[in-house]
């Protein structure tokens, strides 16, 4: 079966150059072997521009300073992946309700504890965070805010709109469904006072430095199953804003096929509440 660049006729010279590209400002790299995927992805941005090759679409992402600020948007939702549902590796979020908020919320009472989600894709798991807070009362022991980004404006967009099929809630118990969700036609959306235990949904690159540090003060950042996508050198671009613009301590979940050995000193893995998850030093 032919692709979609192969049945449009667009030439694929400068994929390669364009990969490097994407991989430079995104951190997402396509060996050889992915091209046709990569091809495939971007063939309707492409088309859309009424260019005739990649390699026009490379001049305006690398070259037109006007045009390619929403170009890139566009380019994020075009080689996101959006897989994700509730309650997801959930061990790792229980451990951080049971053993890691509680004790930042007894050292600080009076500040606000800030906990990052990213990528978030379409809001599942920022509101499963929330869930699990809910269920452990922690709401009540001081003030949260939860903060949930992504890389791809459209799944922002998915996520501020809240509404869900039923395959997003494979995992999640049935009750917990019912008590956090109400059915809206085909879908199910968040009750309002789950929705309001959401402080904000924004953009944001992991591997643009300003945005990093515009919300990486939080103390528990959820950063999972991104770097799988990543090159080396795109994940130790990544960690090393982390490292500098995270609070001390820090608390940082990774998915579960993810590692930072090698990458970084800053952060160490620790066996927390039977969960693995990275720790960044220094007095509560």
């Amino acid at each position: 079966m032919a692709s979609q660049h192969d049945s449009l006729g667009l030439s694929v010279s400068a994929l390669p150059l364009l990969r490097d590209l994407i991989h430079e400002r995104l951190g997402l790299f396509y060996d050889p072997g992915r091209f046709e995927i990569l091809a495939d992805r971007l063939a309707p941005l492409v088309v859309d521009r009424a260019f005739d090759s990649y390699l026009d679409y490379y001049y305006l992402l690398k070259y037109d300073s006007a045009a390619a600020g929403e170009e890139w948007l566009r380019v994020m939702d075009a080689l996101s992946v959006p897989e994700t549902y509730f309650w997801r590796e959930i061990d790792q979020i229980q451990a951080m309700a049971q053993h890691v908020i509680p004790a930042l919320l007894r050292a600080a009472p009076l500040t606000p504890l800030r906990i990052w989600s990213v990528p978030c894709a379409s809001g599942e798991e920022p509101l499963t965070v929330a869930m699990v807070l809910e269920e452990a009362r922690l709401f009540e022991q001081g003030r949260i805010e939860i903060h949930g980004s992504d890389g791809s404006t459209a799944a922002i967009q998915r996520a501020r709109a809240g509404r869900y099929r039923d395959r997003a809630f494979r995992t999640l118990p049935t009750a917990l469904r019912d008590k956090y969700f109400e059915a809206a036609g085909d879908a199910w959306v968040p009750r309002p006072f789950l929705a309001s235990r959401i402080t904000s949904w924004s953009v944001a690159n992991l591997l643009t430095e300003s945005d990093v540090a515009a919300r990486a003060g939080a103390r528990v950042v959820f950063c999972r199953n991104v770097f799988i996508y990543f090159s080396a050198s795109a994940l130790q671009r990544a960690i090393g804003y982390l490292e500098r613009w995270t609070s001390t301590p820090a608390y940082l979940g990774l998915g579960a096929s993810e590692s930072l050995l090698k990458i970084s000193t800053a952060f160490q893995l620790e066996e927390i509440g039977g969960a693995f998850i990275y720790v960044k030093k220094g007095t509560i």
